[in-house]
């Protein structure tokens, strides 16, 4: 699942949908996510990941990277 496949009616993501949307690990998630890199919230022991945070993420990366 990239990005653009994440459905766009999602509010939150999973740590797991994360992953394959950056195709990265499980601990690089949460790496990301104790830096504050990538803000997340919990739900009792559910973590999720806003989806806005997430294309933020992403898109300060590829400004990072230009």
């Amino acid at each position: 699942m990239t990005p653009a496949q994440l459905p766009s009616s999602h509010q939150a993501v999973t740590v797991a949908e994360a992953m394959v949307a950056l195709r990265i690990s499980r601990p690089k998630v949460y790496d990301l996510i104790r830096s504050g890199a990538l803000p997340s919230f919990r739900i009792g022991r559910a973590r999720r990941i806003p989806a806005d945070s997430l294309h933020q993420f992403i898109h300060n990366q590829i400004e990072e990277a230009a």
